[in-house]
């Protein structure tokens, strides 16, 4: 689905009328959490998180991290969001498709072993048989079958927390406060432009990273391309694309996780050959591109990069040494 513009506005009608719905959303997350059994496996689970619906910049700053273990064996856990696998299952990047493990699976295992499991604690215990001494969970803030020893709260600068309504009112997954209370630190991506960084709290780090399109993106400089993302927030990928120096002559956006068909890319791609531009997104929407397309479509790949390295690597050294 596409993220409804309201859940950025206020103050906002639709929002209102949905705040029943967000009630229950919120005491049926509350219930669930209240009867979870956390268990613990034994290594060391990093949880890497966000508060609200939606790309926040989670599987970048999961894949940032696992760079910086360069002495140990890590891994990835992953629901596979999109997919339809139940796992455990290690994900096969010459095998395995987007419509099974999901895109952000695929991304992940780009930089680790990667193992997909809708029971995180299966997945866990799958990493630990094969000798992982470290795994780190993309999306598992929400998630309470695991005990964790590190959890990273990733906020987008530029979206925040929207209207601070929680779905279907607004973007969020619980309550602010009590999302910021479990975390370990906070990971703000871009620049603070809602005044989020009030929430954190003082003795909780705030650690800066942005993202930036990695060498092989920085060709499409000064190119007319026509950009398709079907990610959680479009306009991301559009704005970067614009601070590349990239002309748009086009945009297209889809729903998260859209399922591309042959016929609309080739459409698109059309389209681009009239306008003289080259078609490009997303480097996870591009894993989900029929394969007969793909070659039609260049990827943009961006990574994070820290405001201070050295922060990270001491506030991990220092929460895995405890």
């Amino acid at each position: 689905m596409k993220t409804p513009e309201f859940w950025y506005e206020s103050p906002s009608v639709m929002s209102k009328i949905l705040s029943p719905i967000s009630c229950i959303y919120l005491m049926g997350s509350k219930i669930k959490q209240k009867f979870s059994s956390p268990k613990k496996v034994d290594l060391i689970v990093i949880s890497v998180g966000n508060l609200v619906a939606g790309g926040a910049g989670k599987t970048p700053i999961a894949m940032a991290i696992s760079s910086l273990f360069s002495d140990k064996e890590v891994a990835f856990l992953t629901r596979g969001y999109g997919g339809t696998v139940i796992g455990p299952t290690l994900v096969d990047r010459s095998k395995d498709k987007a419509e099974k493990v999901g895109d952000e699976a695929l991304l992940l295992a780009k930089h680790a072993p990667t193992w997909v499991s809708k029971d995180r604690y299966a997945g866990a215990i799958a990493a630990y048989n094969n000798g992982i001494n470290i795994i780190i969970m993309d999306d598992g803030h929400q998630n309470h079958s695991l005990i964790k020893d590190i959890s990273i709260v990733v906020v987008d600068g530029y979206h925040g927390f929207g209207n601070e309504k929680i779905i279907p009112s607004g973007p969020l997954r619980e309550n602010i406060k009590s999302g910021l209370d479990k975390a370990d630190a906070v990971v703000l991506i871009g620049e603070d432009k809602n005044k989020i960084s009030e929430f954190f709290r003082p003795n909780c780090p705030l650690i800066n990273a942005r993202l930036v399109p990695t060498e092989d993106s920085e060709a499409l400089k000064k190119n007319r391309v026509i950009a398709l993302a079907g990610i959680g927030y479009p306009n991301k990928f559009f704005n970067t694309l614009k601070e590349m120096g990239c002309n748009i002559v086009d945009e297209y956006a889809f729903g998260d996780h859209h399922r591309y068909k042959i016929s609309e890319i080739r459409k698109i791609h059309d389209k681009a050959l009239e306008l003289d531009a080259i078609l490009v997104t997303t480097e996870k929407d591009w894993l989900r591109l029929p394969d007969e397309v793909k070659t039609l479509v260049k990827k943009v790949p961006v990574k994070i990069e820290w405001h201070d390295e050295k922060q990270i690597k001491k506030f991990l050294k220092l929460r895995i040494t405890k």
